[in-house]
């Protein structure tokens, strides 16, 4: 669709970017789904590798639930480039759909939780003892995530073949100790999304997200684990390490439409950075009254040319911060 059979319509169409498994939207991206249309923009489930989809004929079209693309991202981010208007921008998916982007982040002086990187011909000794966190450098929802005590032999056996079985899919492995403070303590994630004007992306709330991992990896057909969240309020400084890492985004923070940052705290009881979600997070919507109406209305801005069509810097939050 022309930019001018667009202009002759009445109402913006928004896709909300989904996958098969979902073509009916997750149910937070229902919360938006109604909000938008509250504002007189129609939003549309959209599966992000449909060929029957035409992705000109959309205003914006915003990544929100694409969770099946870890086994196809070359596939993905390919389809991503071709998308006249896509929130986050595909610089900045490319760059978050592989975590290597916390090597650049902790060489940026940020607290990152520590982390050793495995390519397909490495060979990995498990340390005797402790308790170690293995998973894929591409991957949403914790899936092919396993926990292993590794002065339990048969732990020990199961961590080297989790290993294993990620190199030989092609996986670059991750191996992290696992963070005690986890179980007692959980995540903090973080949620920020862009102003309805030039205000730049501004924290909007956040949740606690509850251990996952309760053992070795077992393959499952669902897209996700099931996760224990319940409302947050975030300290000064996890919010400030929060802040922190959205300005090493590369472009800047200015350009998001949303961002999640999930911290725990380390040894040290200081918070550290699990991982920066700029690609399909949940957002949470259901948890902060308002939440969904906030994007709605940040979604609405950058349908109006020089109406906050595009965010200004990091600025004033729209409601108290924690």
């Amino acid at each position: 669709m022309t930019d001018d059979r667009r202009a002759t319509r009445d109402t913006s169409r928004v896709a909300l970017v989904t996958c098969a498994d979902l073509p009916e939207l997750d149910p937070d991206d229902r919360l938006l789904a109604a909000a938008l249309r509250g504002l007189g923009v129609e939003p549309v489930a959209a599966v992000w590798d449909d060929p029957a989809v035409d992705w000109s004929g959309f205003d914006l079209a915003v990544l929100r639930s694409p969770w099946d693309y870890p086994a196809r991202r070359a596939e993905f981010l390919g389809w991503a480039a071709t998308v006249p208007a896509l929130a986050n921008p595909v610089d900045v998916v490319t760059w978050n759909t592989d975590k290597r982007y916390l090597v650049e982040l902790d060489l940026a002086g940020l607290p990152v939780v520590p982390t050793s990187w495995l390519a397909a011909d490495d060979r990995w000794q498990p340390p005797q003892t402790g308790e170690w966190v293995v998973k894929p450098a591409v991957g949403v929802g914790s899936k092919s995530c396993g926990r292993y005590r590794l002065a339990d032999p048969v732990h020990r056996r199961l961590a080297g073949s989790h290993v294993a079985r990620l190199q030989h899919a092609g996986q670059l492995v991750m191996v992290q100790p696992y963070q005690p403070a986890v179980d007692r303590y959980g995540e903090t994630a973080v949620l920020f999304l862009a102003g309805p004007g030039r205000d730049g992306l501004l924290y909007s709330h956040a949740v606690r997200k509850g251990p996952m991992l309760a053992g070795p990896d077992r393959p499952s057909p669902e897209l996700f684990r099931p996760e224990q969240i319940t409302d947050r309020v975030p300290s000064a400084a996890e919010l400030a390490l929060a802040r922190r890492v959205l300005a090493e985004v590369p472009g800047g923070p200015d350009r998001l439409l949303y961002a999640r940052v999930d911290l725990i705290p380390g040894v040290d009881g200081r918070p550290q950075l699990v991982e920066v979600e700029l690609t399909e997070p949940s957002l949470f919507l259901g948890y902060e009254p308002g939440a969904a109406a906030r994007l709605a209305a940040a979604i609405a801005a950058r349908l109006r040319p020089g109406q906050g069509g595009r965010a200004g810097p990091l600025g004033p939050r729209s409601r108290p911060a924690p």
